[in-house]
């Protein structure tokens, strides 16, 4: 195949810290490294500077409902440049964005679907009403995903939501994750108090993550410490609901950490557990398994491909916080069963390699790219514009 330009929409990116960006930023690296133009088109953020150089920012506004959420609104100015496929990550103003300029430029788009958005309508005031009332999400997910070229899931758990709303033969691409990142952490001081069992859980901190039963759980796990990475509007609840269960001196918060220190949380971690069923990848289950931390979690959804139940940890029920505590004694009591999982979770979680992720998403690119098969013949404007720079890195590049 010949060295692609390829536009990676996405309305969620550094500084922020999610399985959408980690997705992102690995797919990009991956591409680049085979000879690919890759530019990941993000929403800008004012006092954060990039490092990387495959980011173009487009100008955002503060988003009144979630303050750390930056909303895109890009104008015809942000985007001289075309590119020969078109790949969205969310659905929002920048995927919006980049449908529209596939449409516009004859150029093939294909759409990642990474969120369950059903479970994310309490964001907007008033849609989980409307939605109710009018089955607003499907439609919406009926008009974005069904018109893309191809759709991309990363677990066999949401292609029933998708075809449901009407989308055709979605295909299933699992997201990676570098282990090389995680192994390398550098040591840091354990945040856990000295003879306590370390329990981790990881994620974002809003209401359909469900962190709420996982405190309900470590109230019934005496002896136990959990230490909370991540940051959300739900901070706040979570540590009154700490407090009100007298476990608050057993619960640390650690806010955001960069994601190359990550590992080494993972590294000290004893039990993940993990009670969100809203999910459609649950990265992080695959980050502690790679690291051979056995997991806890709730079966649902995305998480369901993301635990051999039984031989790298164990799924219970939506909302089943005695299975949670059950089987988190089982694997804190029992040395010999915790490190027989360790082992099965490390060999499950490290299944996966960006590198064979890249090439299957190619593989998608490759069909959409046939005559025929994307939106149309592409005009000849829409393949010539590339960098200098790209030219010279690539001299076998002749559109």
């Amino acid at each position: 195949m010949k060295p692609l330009r390829i536009g990676l929409f996405t309305d969620t990116f550094l500084p922020d810290q999610n399985g959408i960006v980690t997705s992102v930023c690995l797919l990009s690296d991956e591409l680049r490294a085979r000879g690919h133009f890759v530019e990941v088109v993000a929403p800008d953020f004012p006092d954060f500077w990039d490092t990387r150089l495959d980011v173009r920012r487009v100008s955002s506004i503060r988003y009144t409902f979630l303050p750390t959420y930056r909303l895109a609104w890009p104008t015809r100015k942000d985007f001289e440049l075309t590119y020969d496929v078109v790949h969205t990550h969310t659905p929002l103003t920048l995927g919006l964005a980049g449908a529209r300029l596939a449409r516009k430029w004859h150029t093939p788009h294909v759409a990642t679907y990474h969120t369950h958005l059903s479970a994310y309508t309490h964001y907007v005031p008033g849609l989980p009403a409307v939605d109710r009332a009018t089955h607003l999400v499907p439609r919406f997910i009926d008009q974005f995903y069904g018109k893309a070229d191809a759709v991309i899931t990363p677990t066999a758990g949401v292609l029933e939501e998708l075809k449901t709303a009407g989308v055709k033969n979605p295909v299933v691409i699992p997201t990676s994750i570098n282990p090389r990142v995680l192994e390398s952490a550098p040591p840091i001081q354990s945040p856990w108090p000295p003879g306590t069992r370390r329990i981790l859980t990881v994620g974002r901190l809003a209401r359909e993550k469900r962190f709420d039963l996982v405190i309900d759980a470590l109230a019934e796990l005496p002896g136990a410490h959990l230490v909370v990475l991540g940051e959300g509007p739900e901070r706040f609840n979570l540590e009154h609901q700490a407090g009100r269960l007298g476990v608050q001196d057993r619960v640390t918060f650690v806010g955001v950490r960069p994601w190359t220190e990550i590992g080494a949380y993972y590294r000290l971690a004893e039990l993940f557990l993990f009670a969100s069923d809203t999910e459609t990848q649950g990265l992080v289950l695959q980050e502690a398994q790679l690291m051979g931390v056995p997991v806890v979690a709730v079966g649902a959804r995305g998480t369901l491909s993301g635990v051999q139940s039984g031989y790298s940890g164990y799924l219970v029920a939506p909302g089943d916080v005695a299975a949670l505590v059950r089987h988190s004694r089982e694997l804190l009591d029992e040395p010999q069963l915790w490190s027989q999982l360790s082992q099965h979770a490390r060999e499950f979680g490290g299944r996966t390699t960006p590198g064979g992720v890249a090439e299957q998403v190619l593989e998608v690119y490759r069909q959409v790219l046939e005559p025929g098969r994307g939106q149309g013949a592409r005009p000849e404007h829409a393949a010539k514009s590339v960098t200098p720079a790209f030219r010279r890195n690539n001299p076998s590049y002749d559109r």
